[in-house]
């Protein structure tokens, strides 16, 4: 298979992103609707089956108008796969920010990204370093989005534990969701990341939130249904669905660290994977 010439390349990359980011932020992935659509025939109590209910029409009016999910719409964070004839260039990142920035006039998108002590804002959810473009190997090339509001975000956390305390682990996942309370727009899907550096874990974390979440392993279970014996409910109004979902994604780590990070996200799980054509 030949590869187009680097203008086109980088076209199809902005243009890829663009798509990307425009079918995760009007539309839900269907391993996430169907978690939302099953919370509401498993709920019990009154409020908060209404609740899920308003969820699943704002899900159907934002599909039906075209316009985003939400009114944050996040920063959107890139994870851009590349084959390995495709080497990464400064470029590549540039071609990215430039689908960011069409998305954010056409869609529209709000514009999120400030300076963190001037709060200056760019206005186009690029520069200032941001976003960073993480760079993973494959065999196609794709473009994956996460858009992250500050909901969520805010009231995710990270610990460095022991390794004799790595029991702690699920209790440590289900009190930083007992801390969020409400605020991060439960139901909420939990991304843990256990192990590799004090970064290392909350990009993990943050990967975790990739996986569906249609399947669990017991772990995985176990922790989604003490978030859920807690009783917070949608949007924090009591209930008996507070987790939609809990994702763990690990690595090795220094014989003497655990680190341990938990990335909350809100009902709204958006991400969308667009592949680059390469002929």
């Amino acid at each position: 298979m030949s590869s187009p010439d680097n203008t086109i390349l980088f076209d199809r990359i902005a243009a890829a992103t663009a798509k990307a980011i425009s079918i995760a932020e009007i539309t839900l992935p269907p391993d996430v609707l169907g978690r939302i659509m099953a919370a509401s025939r498993e709920e019990t109590s009154p409020v908060a089956r209404r609740e899920l209910m308003h969820i699943l029409e704002n899900i159907r009016l934002a599909e039906e108008r075209q316009a985003p999910i939400c009114q944050d719409t996040g920063i959107p964070v890139i994870y851009l796969t590349l084959p390995p004839h495709i080497p990464y260039t400064p470029a590549i990142t540039e071609a990215v920010h430039r689908g960011i920035m069409d998305a954010t006039e056409q869609i529209p998108l709000r514009p999120n990204l400030v300076d963190p002590i001037s709060r200056h804002n760019t206005g186009t959810n690029t520069g200032l370093d941001m976003p960073a473009v993480h760079i993973l190997p494959g065999e196609k090339l794709l473009v994956t989005v996460l858009p992250k509001g500050a909901g969520s975000e805010n009231v995710s956390r990270l610990k460095m534990f022991t390794p004799t305390e790595k029991d702690r682990i699920p209790e440590f996942v289900v009190e930083t969701a007992l801390l969020a309370g409400g605020r991060p727009c439960p139901p909420i899907i939990l991304g843990v990341g256990i192990g590799g550096t004090f970064d290392g874990a909350a990009a993990l974390a943050k990967e975790a939130l990739l996986k569906p979440i249609d399947q669990m392993t017991p772990q995985e279970d176990e922790i989604c249904s003490r978030v859920n014996d807690l009783g917070i409910g949608p949007m924090g109004l009591g209930g008996k669905i507070t987790c939609l979902g809990v994702k763990i994604k690990t690595a090795g780590c220094h014989t003497a660290s655990l680190p341990v990070a938990v990335n909350i996200q809100c009902w709204a799980a958006r991400r969308a994977t667009v592949e680059v054509s390469l002929s």
